[in-house]
C-alpha cells in the first residue's frame, strides 16, 4: 500500500511539473518575484499531495522566529522533502546548488528561472567567492537564500560536516542567519521511493546576528544548535 501511495504521489508530481513547467518557460520575461510565485505552486502542490496521498504531514515549530527581512537560512539536508516544504514556510527564496541540477529536464529548467547561486564543486575557492558575491546580491534584492551546508543529503540521524559558505554570505550581506533542523529523512529517506506516513517536524531557530563573529564561530554555533535539536526532535 505504501508503494502504491508513493507511486500516485510521484505521478501527480510529474503531471503537475509538466503543466506548470511550460507555463513558467513562456513567462520567462516576467519579474523574478512573479516567476517565483508561479513556480513555487508546484512545491506547494507536492506538499499538499504528500499529506493527502501519503499521509505525510508537516509540523513547523518556531515560525515566529522568521524575520520580515531577507536572511540566510541554514538547514540540515536529509531528503527532497525539505526543499519543497521550505517553499510553503519561507517567503521568496532561492538556493545555493550544484550546476548539474540545472540540467534535469523541467525541474532543473524551473530552478534556473529562479536565479539560484550555482557553484562548481571542483574549484572550492572560486565557489566560495561566487557564493558570497551572488548570495549577497540575492539578499540585496529581497530574496532569502537557503543553504544546505552539508553539501549533500545525509541519512536520518546523521549530520555531515558544515561548510562556512552560508555564514560568509551573511557577513558580506550583513543579514541574519536562521538555523533550521528537520527530521524529513525519517519518513522520506535519502534515495528511497517509498514515503512513510507520519509528521515531519521542522524547527526554526532564533535569528543569529553575524556581526563581530568569525565565519567558523558562526558555523559551530549553527551546527551545535542543530545537533541539540536532533537529540530532542526524533
Amino acid at each position: 500500500m505504501l508503494f502504491i501511495r508513493s507511486l500516485l504521489y510521484f505521478i501527480g508530481s510529474v503531471i503537475s511539473a509538466l503543466v506548470i513547467g511550460p507555463i513558467a518557460f513562456l513567462l520567462f520575461f516576467m519579474p523574478i518575484n512573479l516567476r517565483y510565485k508561479l513556480i513555487s505552486q508546484w512545491a506547494k502542490f507536492n506538499i499538499w499531495s504528500l499529506g493527502t496521498i501519503c499521509n505525510l504531514k508537516i509540523n513547523v515549530i518556531g515560525k515566529e522566529n522568521i524575520p520580515d527581512k531577507p536572511c540566510i537560512i541554514i538547514s540540515n539536508h536529509q531528503s527532497t522533502c525539505e526543499t519543497l516544504a521550505f517553499q510553503t514556510i519561507f517567503k521568496h527564496q532561492t538556493w545555493v546548488l550544484k550546476e548539474s541540477l540545472l540540467w534535469i529536464p523541467v525541474f532543473g529548467w524551473g530552478l534556473a528561472l529562479l536565479a539560484p547561486v550555482v557553484i562548481d564543486r571542483g574549484d572550492k575557492l572560486a565557489a566560495i567567492k561566487k557564493v558570497m558575491k551572488q548570495g549577497a546580491d540575492r539578499i540585496k534584492k529581497g530574496i532569502n537564500v537557503i543553504i544546505f551546508p552539508e553539501g549533500t543529503r545525509q541519512p536520518y540521524g546523521k549530520l555531515g560536516d558544515y561548510q562556512n559558505g552560508g555564514m560568509a554570505i551573511a557577513k558580506k550581506a550583513n543579514c541574519d542567519i536562521i538555523p533550521v533542523y528537520h527530521n524529513a529523512g525519517k519518513f522520506w529517506p535519502k534515495g528511497k521511493f517509498v514515503k512513510h506516513p507520519g509528521v515531519i517536524n521542522i524547527v526554526i531557530g532564533k535569528p543569529i546576528d553575524p556581526e563581530n563573529k568569525k565565519t567558523s564561530t558562526l558555523t559551530k554555533e549553527v551546527k551545535d544548535w542543530t545537533e541539540a535539536q536532533s537529540l530532542s526532535i526524533q
